[in-house]
């Protein structure tokens, strides 16, 4: 495994104990990145408002080990299925807008997403040479959109 990834998973690890989480991190190098998995009897609470523990967690990582890592790898962390369930939602969501802009070919905008759900969406649609995708507006109010080419 990548040692920014081991190192990751013994900061994740101690963040969890010091929190007093009964939980244990597991972690495995893939293509994405280096990806943490949370299992034990406190995984449900990192899923806590659609996951923002788990969101939170991603941020520290990028903060103490980002500079470690190339561009396209991220820290992914997980608990019970929730990113890859997530992800095929996005995927779903990706697939309905692209329906939607060829039908009545008027832009479809998604509501808030953070910037790896935005990033999902854009990896998907990249290959539709009808379509384009963009992130539009500034921080909070950042939306994607998907429009004809």
């Amino acid at each position: 495994m990548n040692q920014t990834c081991e190192n990751a998973k013994d900061f994740l690890t101690d963040v969890v104990s010091g929190l007093k989480f009964d939980m244990s991190v597991t972690a495995e190098w893939t293509d994405e990145g280096c990806w943490l998995n949370l299992s034990g009897e406190d995984a449900h609470h990192a899923l806590a408002e659609n996951g923002e523990l788990l969101d939170a967690f991603e941020v520290l990582l990028f903060q103490a080990f980002g500079r470690e890592l190339d561009r396209e790898h991220r820290f992914i962390v997980d608990a019970e299925g929730f990113r890859q369930t997530r992800k095929a939602e996005l995927h779903a969501m990706a697939r309905f807008a692209a329906d939607q802009v060829r039908k009545n070919g008027r832009p479809f905008t998604f509501g808030v997403l953070n910037s790896t759900e935005r990033r999902i969406i854009h990896m998907t649609l990249q290959q539709e040479s009808d379509l384009f995708t963009e992130s539009v507006g500034d921080g909070r109010d950042r939306r994607l959109q998907v429009r004809v080419q």
